[in-house]
Order: structure tokens, then C-alpha cells, then sequence
């Protein structure tokens, strides 16, 4: 097809807005951007899609989620309060997780999916946990993002939290998986990361066969440094900090994900730096926890590769972008702190070089020629002049949930005038909330 009719947001380096161009799509990327009607002229039988004057950008990149946590939406926790993180795993996402079964996986994951096609996010980055349906859950999981068509990295979180049968499981999970992505035998929008939980609750021996069983394959997804709990696990049982021991473990490299990294030491940011990972930032999940602010701009200066994720919150990633820029500024009280552009640097250029570099050098979050078309529509129309210099600005106190009118991923169109094409939102909410009750009330017998 050719999109026409828009003006073009590149995100390439350097960005430009390109007006009166078009965009030819074909095979699921970006052919060729040409003014407008040379492509009309050499393709006339190819479909035309207008954007109607509204931007045309590349879509959003999630690159840490939880599909499993979509229930939490609503659903109170049963006892006292939690008074710190710990207590908020123990009473909530640890009995959550143990509540999900195959549909309660399915429908957590299309809701979230749904959200994501709505608020144009093409692609996420998902860290999965369903310890009483382990075996075969990530096909369930897979077969809700095929449906969706959405592009998506996969991981199963491996953990001895339940028990030593369970982590084997999910090592299994996880292995058998990878298989199938390298094998070819999944939708080529899709792939995967080998997943743990987080340091506190995997233990040496199976995080030596977790290493051992990955082989390389792909790179490891987990949490590291999240509250407070996790370094001190990690002293008292091993003798050093979290990111140092996955680096003595081998988990570390160009290939891996660890998110959070709210507490980290200068020797923990410098392996970061030196092993080339990936560090995934999600602040409202992190205000949410109270488990304190991640130093972002001491992580870029240092070399990190710093991305954004959103932890399993709403997957309109603009939010995430808002509080990136505002909690740091609030962190240090001073309104220098973190400049819009910094802001782009990770949720746009990192977040697309993580996903390039997922899909085996594809571009993926820009628009150039032999990039991914995913691609969004977003009816913004400035009230003041906007051009490449002050554009962070206008995204971060002007785009607003509700605005993106189109997604495409991978050359398909998923929603088109706000309308999804290929999933019943009214019939999926419905199963999700008679499904979530279920799941619900097993978390009140826990």
C-alpha cells in the first residue's frame, strides 16, 4: 500500500518531518518515501491509505511488560496493606501469578494487547509467570500476540520460589520455546529472550542450568535491582551485588534485559556499561512500588544502554514518557534534570536499537526505507509551530491517550479509525472479566 497524506515523523538520526511525502509498504516494511505522487504515479493499482493530514510516526516500543498482571486492574488486595515491596510480591503478584491458568494467560494477554493496538505500541517485550500452568504457556501466550498481530519478544520467569519441580518447568518453558522461534516455526514477528525473575529468588544451581541450558541462543531477561531487597539477598547469600553476580554467571551481555536497576553501585553501572546490556526503565511502576527513582542520567552518562518499558501498566507509552521526564526533575529539584531529548534518546533510539538487534537487524521504530512498517497515525494538530527541535515537547505536554487513529505492524493494519479490525474488544472484555473473577477468587483462597 502507500500511506499518503500526513506528515511523516522519521525518528531516524537525525529526525526529520517530512511534509508532502508518501510511504510505500510492502512485505511488511518500508520500501520506499518519495514526495508526493511520484509513488501514485509508478504504483497506480496499489492500495492507498490516507492519514488525513494527522502525524505519521513509527509505533511505540514497550521493552519490559507482564501480560500476567492485567487482572491486578480493579482488584483489591486481600489483608493489610503491603508496607514495603517485598510485601507486595508476597500479596500480590506471587498469588496472582499462581492463579492464572490457560485462560486466565490467554485473556490477561489479550487484553493488554488490545491496549497496546489502541494506544499504538507495536511492539513489547514480555516477562511471563504462571507457576500452576507453566508447560505450554508460552504458546498461549504466542498464539494471543499472532492473533493480535502485534511484534513481541517472549520469556517465561524462571524461579525457586515454588519450589524446585517448578523452576525445572519453567527452564523447560522457556528452552522449548526458543527452539521453536529459532527453528522458524513461529511467526517471524515474534521472538525470545530466555527469562529469570530476579536474583533474590534464583538460587546458584539453577541459574547455572538456566545458563547452561540457553547456551547463547538468546539473550536473558530479568529484574535486577529493583527494591532495596534484592542487593541485600544477593550480600548475604552470595557475597556480592546483583549485577555482579549475573556478570560472574555470564548472564550479562549485548543480548539480555535486565529491568529496573533503581539501586545499583558504580561498579554494578560500570559492568553494565562494559557488557554492553540492555537497562530498562519504567517509572510508574516504580512510584507505584515506593521502591525509589532510578539515576537515568547518570546510567547514559556512564554508557548504559537505558530503554523504557512499563512494568505491566497501560501500554500508552506516552505516560511512561511523561513521568521519565518529571520524576527526575521531582527527584533532584531541579527543573534541568532531564531533558526532553534525553527522554527520546531512550524510549525512542535505545528502545529501536534494542528491537533492531532482537530482530536480527531489522529496523525496527523508525521510518526509512528496509525498516518494520509499524507505523501509527496520531491526530495532533499543534496549536504552536513544531518542527524536529522542539518536538519532545509537543509529545510530552501535548499527545494524549486516544489520539492514534491507525496502527500497523508489520505492513498489517490492526486498527484503522479507531476501530479494531481483527479483535472483538466488547467480546474479549467480557470472557476477561468472567475470566479475572475466577482468578480473583483463587487469590482470596490463597
Amino acid at each position: 500500500m502507500i500511506i499518503t497524506n500526513g506528515s511523516i515523523v522519521t525518528w531516524t538520526e537525525p529526525n526529520q518531518i517530512l511534509e508532502g511525502h508518501e510511504i510505500l509498504v510492502d512485505g511488511g516494511k518500508i520500501m520506499s518515501i518519495e514526495p508526493a505522487g511520484v509513488l501514485r504515479n509508478k504504483y497506480p493499482e496499489e492500495e492507498l491509505l490516507d492519514a488525513q493530514g494527522q502525524l505519521i510516526l513509527p509505533g511505540n516500543i514497550c521493552a519490559h511488560t507482564h501480560f500476567y498482571g492485567a487482572f491486578s486492574r480493579g482488584m483489591a488486595i486481600p489483608g493489610e496493606p503491603a508496607e514495603n515491596f517485598q510485601q507486595i510480591l508476597e500479596k500480590l503478584w506471587w498469588k496472582l501469578d499462581k492463579a492464572l491458568d490457560e485462560e486466565g494467560t490467554r485473556y490477561s494477554a489479550l487484553t493488554l494487547l488490545i491496549d497496546a493496538i489502541k494506544y499504538g505500541t507495536t511492539t513489547i517485550i514480555d516477562h511471563h509467570a504462571s507457576p500452576n500452568f507453566i508447560d505450554g504457556s508460552l504458546d498461549v501466550v504466542y498464539e494471543a500476540v499472532r492473533k493480535a498481530g502485534l511484534r513481541s519478544a517472549l520469556c517465561y520467569e524462571v524461579t525457586d520460589r515454588d519450589g524446585k519441580e517448578r523452576a525445572l518447568a519453567g527452564i523447560r518453558e522457556n528452552s522449548r520455546f526458543i527452539s521453536r522461534v529459532i527453528a522458524g516455526e513461529t511467526d517471524p514477528l515474534v521472538k525470545a529472550h530466555f527469562g529469570l525473575h530476579a536474583s533474590l529468588t534464583v538460587s546458584e544451581e539453577t541459574l547455572e542450568k538456566c545458563v547452561i541450558e540457553n547456551e547463547n541462543r538468546v539473550g536473558f531477561h530479568v529484574h535486577a535491582a529493583e527494591g532495596v531487597v534484592d542487593q541485600e539477598d544477593s550480600l548475604a547469600k552470595y557475597g556480592e551485588r546483583v549485577v555482579e553476580r549475573f556478570w560472574d554467571r555470564k548472564v550479562l551481555n549485548d543480548r539480555s534485559i535486565l529491568a529496573h536497576g533503581v539501586h545499583l553501585s558504580e561498579n554494578e553501572v560500570r559492568l553494565l556499561a562494559e557488557s554492553r546490556s540492555w537497562l530498562t526503565h519504567q517509572p510508574r511502576s516504580n512510584m507505584n512500588n515506593a521502591v525509589g527513582v532510578a539515576p537515568i542520567e547518570k546510567l547514559l552518562a556512564s554508557g548504559v544502554n537505558v530503554c523504557l518499558g512499563n512494568d505491566g501498566f497501560s501500554n500508552a507509552m506516552w505516560q511512561e514518557w511523561f513521568f521519565t521526564y518529571l520524576l527526575q526533575k521531582d527527584r533532584k529539584g531541579d527543573p534541568r534534570a532531564m531533558n526532553g531529548y534525553d527522554v527520546i534518546k531512550i524510549a525512542v533510539h535505545n528502545n529501536s536499537d534494542l528491537a533492531t538487534q532482537i530482530w536480527d537487524g531489522l529496523r525496527v521504530g523508525t521510518i526509512e526505507p528496509g525498516a518494520a512498517a509499524d507505523i501509527i497515525f496520531v491526530d495532533y494538530h499543534p496549536i504552536t509551530p513544531m518542527n524536529t527541535g522542539n518536538l519532545p515537547w509537543h509529545i510530552l505536554f501535548g499527545f494524549r491517550d486516544g489520539m492514534v487513529t491507525m496502527t500497523m505492524a508489520g505492513g498489517k493494519v490492526l486498527m484503522k479509525d479507531r476501530q479494531l479490525l481483527f479483535l472483538d474488544e466488547a467480546e474479549i472484555a467480557a470472557k476477561s472479566r468472567e475470566v479475572a473473577a475466577h482468578t480473583w477468587a483463587k487469590v482470596a483462597e490463597m
